[in-house]
């Protein structure tokens, strides 16, 4: 799935500055965040990336436990959108490019003939190798490259905050792998196009040869189990809807499963649940959770995106990741995260955070993917307001309201949610609690919740199975809801300052305004004056509202994430 960009034929290094609000003084500060050659071949859309458009994966991998190696092989299956004869593949060092095989014509054939098969050569710079092909590949051939590899892939440390391979052992001392690669990218383990805004248009396959005493679960659906008559076992799964790449992950362990049928809107939904062996009977129990999360965001997204690829919840020896139709889940079988109400509020331990949380993902992050990691609070703002939408569907809209304003308390204020472009950068944590906190101000605006279900519902089928830029959404809202959020999305999304709403009171007379905040603010919003509730328009010069009588006291609807000040 390709989305067009702008091509980067000089490769510049970047340096961003940063102005931000110190936290305990109020005055500015800046940062300063140094961008290298590698972050434009990463981040941006090169040349030698953009000429072709990946249609599918054909992954191989065979890990070794006692080494920490991995060795393997990567199809891709691609079409030109225009013509080229450089291509860029992203594989993160320390792992080595052994040989690449292409070919001129596509083959649905797993072996295309011999005769078209031919050595070319290849050249690395950073994490990425350019390969010359013998000769262009004309606009709208289909063609493919096969990448041979091996190497010790980057250790996750801290999973899943850092990215590469996870090797440990379960509480019965046997082997337990995966992957996690968010922001690091998919290239940490396996040969590809490392960009969000390129999806596999026909899904992706990964096959895994393990020990025949684990389990290798991934992605999709089971193809095929095959023993190799050597003590190894190869697995293979398919996906067949578009995926992001990193979300394409392999689990292998000594797992258990078994299997639910869930009544969607599209029909029947196999929903597959993999342990740890000895975890099978706590699991059963907490995974009642799904139907009731299925069920409420169903209602308020639309049907689950996935439906040909299955539901899946897969344990991980790390807290979670949103992996399409193999969700990772490492919550440990129990409420809130690790046992915590981020909120505050106590309606943050009534569910399972990382079972609630990393589900929302598969409609926003995996069914709408941002085009580039800056625009990643398309992925995480809108699943952390997941999480008040559960808490709503469960125990009322006041217990939503608790749980969103709740985790106020954990927002920064560092630096701007959204990121730079081109360099792989993905701004600030606060995509998740102010993010969320935004659209629920959008929500208390909008002041129709039919509306604004429709309003989500609508976003997860515009941009069905599609990568997005944040202009593209910013727009579907502005225009659905009927209002201009332009310089709400400016304020909390690209600046780190409340808006201040000032406000004098003198007898019948109510003065307003608004401070701290992008030229042209203008959000509306609701207030209490005693025991009557109103909506005020304030901009950003006084306006004057008089009252039938005399108030002394001005709150604020607790739903708007915004500071006040009493001028006198």
């Amino acid at each position: 799935m390709k989305i067009n960009a702008a091509s980067f034929h000089i490769l510049p290094v970047f340096i961003a500055f940063t102005l931000f609000f110190n936290e305990g003084t109020g005055q500015p500060s800046s940062g300063l965040k140094v961008y290298t050659r590698a972050d434009t071949l990463r981040g941006s859309i090169t040349p030698e990336r953009e000429w072709w458009d990946v249609l599918g994966y054909n992954i191989n991998v065979t890990p070794d436990y006692n080494t920490r190696t991995i060795t393997g092989k990567t199809e891709i299956i691609f079409t030109a959108v225009s013509q080229g004869d450089k291509m860029q593949i992203d594989l993160q060092q320390p792992l080595l490019i052994d040989s690449i095989i292409t070919e001129q014509t596509y083959y649905s054939k797993n072996i295309p003939p011999a005769d078209v098969k031919i050595r070319h050569p290849f050249y690395q710079d950073n994490n990425v190798t350019i390969v010359s092909l013998n000769k262009p590949i004309q606009k709208n051939a289909k063609s493919s490259v096969t990448i041979y590899y091996h190497g010790k892939p980057l250790q996750a440390i801290r999973p899943p905050w850092d990215g590469g391979w996870i090797w440990t052992k379960d509480k019965s001392g046997r082997p337990w792998m995966t992957v996690a690669c968010q922001g690091l990218g998919a290239s940490v383990w396996f040969p590809c196009k490392d960009h969000q805004s390129d999806e596999p248009d026909n899904g992706a396959s990964l096959t895994m040869t393990v020990p025949d005493t684990l389990t290798a679960i991934a992605n999709g659906r089971l193809l095929e189990k095959k023993s190799n008559d050597d003590g190894t076992t190869s697995w293979t799964w398919q996906v067949k809807n578009p995926i992001n790449n990193y979300n394409i992950i392999p689990y292998i362990g000594k797992y258990v499963n078994w299997h639910e049928e869930y009544n969607g809107e599209k029909g029947k939904l196999d929903c597959n649940y993999w342990v740890l062996d000895y975890n099978l009977d706590t699991a059963k129990k907490q995974f009642q959770q799904v139907t009731p999360m299925l069920k409420c965001f169903e209602h308020w997204f639309g049907p689950f995106p996935f439906y040909e690829d299955d539901f899946k919840l897969v344990e991980t020896p790390h807290l979670g990741m949103e992996h399409q139709s193999a969700i990772a889940y490492g919550n440990g079988f129990q409420n809130g995260y690790r046992g915590r109400d981020l909120s505050q509020s106590g309606w943050g331990l009534k569910w399972d955070f990382i079972l609630v949380h990393e589900s929302g993902h598969e409609w926003f992050g995996n069914n709408i993917t941002s085009n580039d990691i800056a625009d990643m609070w398309v992925h995480e703002s809108f699943t952390n307001y997941s999480e008040t939408i559960f808490t709503t569907c469960e125990y009322g809209k006041e217990a939503g309201n608790d749980y969103v304003t709740g985790t106020r308390a954990l927002i920064m204020n560092d630096i701007p949610i959204a990121g730079k472009y081109n360099v792989n950068d993905k701004g600030s944590g606060d995509m998740y609690y102010k993010g969320g906190n935004m659209i629920h101000m959008i929500r208390q605006i909008i002041n129709n919740d039919e509306k604004f279900r429709q309003l989500l519902r609508g976003l997860n089928q515009a941009f069905y199975h599609k990568t997005v830029t944040t202009k593209q959404i910013e727009d579907y809202i502005i225009k659905q809801s009927g209002i201009n959020f332009s310089k709400v999305f400016d304020q909390y999304l690209r600046t780190t300052q409340i808006p201040r709403l000032q406000y004098k009171l003198k007898g019948k007379l109510l003065q307003y305004r608004w401070v701290n905040c992008v030229k042209g603010f203008n959000m509306p919003v609701k207030i209490n004056l005693g025991a009557s509730e109103k909506w005020i328009n304030p901009k950003t010069t006084w306006a004057k509202l008089n009252l039938p009588l005399p108030v002394n006291k001005l709150a604020v609807d607790r739903n708007f994430y915004i500071e006040k000040e009493e001028i006198r």
